[in-house]
């Protein structure tokens, strides 16, 4: 392992004609990731992914914007104990597209689906991949994760972890999720704007991630191209620069804080 890419989705269609040479060419860098579910379909793609390719591995879960109101299948439970599942998720709040007439609804139904999914992560033991996306202007999202993680942080311990991922949070956000254990992900996106740039100074080198989010937001170097866990390096190296460290000891750092998030040996 030379990098690890905790969060992207090698089942989209944007892989159909190339998914066997895009994971070769991971392989041959020394490239993982765990390919993320956001509902049950995706979850066991992810599944037959991690079983088909060494260098990959599964969260499964529903995304708060796919099907939340729907409930949580009992399949899930069965997909969770899966050997080459390592997390639970994505899920968690999203309020990016919610008017606010409808917000006490859609914070009621994502609000459900939400517990369900932390308490199978604290059952199985396993990580958290948590998805939240506040409305514009606000921390609103990540206020409701964080209203519902810090008192079973409190009854569970260290039973309870996980990451926050694409973290688009301020530095006060940051701190609540630091005190409860949790981790944070940053994606391409800190490759071309300055707007996280105080945020990723600020989190202990020990609790940050690399993420892709592939097939979505891209590094500049591949802007309005499809992005690829094979770019990953690119966003390690964004860290690195932006903390003022060794590129190579951001990179064993990073590839250590995802195999313990992970429980990879």
């Amino acid at each position: 392992m030379n990098y690890f890419d905790i969060h992207s989705h090698l089942y989209f269609p944007d892989y159909d004609a190339d998914r066997d040479e895009v994971i070769a060419r991971m392989l041959e860098q020394g490239i993982y990731t765990t390919s993320i579910g956001t509902d049950l379909e995706s979850s066991k793609q992810s599944i037959a992914l991690a079983e088909k390719y060494d260098n990959i591995y599964a969260s499964v879960g529903v995304h708060p914007e796919h099907d939340a109101a729907a409930g949580f299948s009992h399949e899930f439970e069965q997909l969770a104990q899966h050997p080459r599942v390592v997390a639970i998720g994505e899920c968690g709040f999203d309020f990016y597209r919610t008017s606010p007439d409808d917000l006490e609804k859609v914070k009621a139904d994502q609000t459900k689906i939400f517990q369900a999914q932390v308490q199978l992560a604290i059952k199985y033991n396993k990580a958290l991949m948590i998805h939240a996306r506040p409305a514009k202007g606000t921390m609103d999202a990540y206020e409701e994760t964080l209203n519902i993680l810090e008192p079973l942080a409190k009854q569970h311990g260290d039973k309870l972890f996980g990451n926050v991922h694409f973290f688009v949070g301020d530095i006060d956000i940051l701190k609540r999720f630091l005190d409860i254990g949790f981790t944070v992900s940053f994606t391409g996106v800190i490759t071309f704007a300055m707007d996280y740039n105080d945020v990723v100074k600020y989190t202990p080198l020990e609790h940050i991630h690399a993420e892709t989010d592939a097939p979505f937001v891209s590094p500049i170097l591949h802007r309005r191209q499809r992005n690829s866990p094979e770019y990953v390096p690119e966003i390690v190296r964004a860290i690195a620069l932006l903390k003022g460290e060794d590129m190579e000891q951001v990179k064993e750092a990073l590839m250590e804080n995802a195999k313990r998030l992970f429980k990879i040996t």
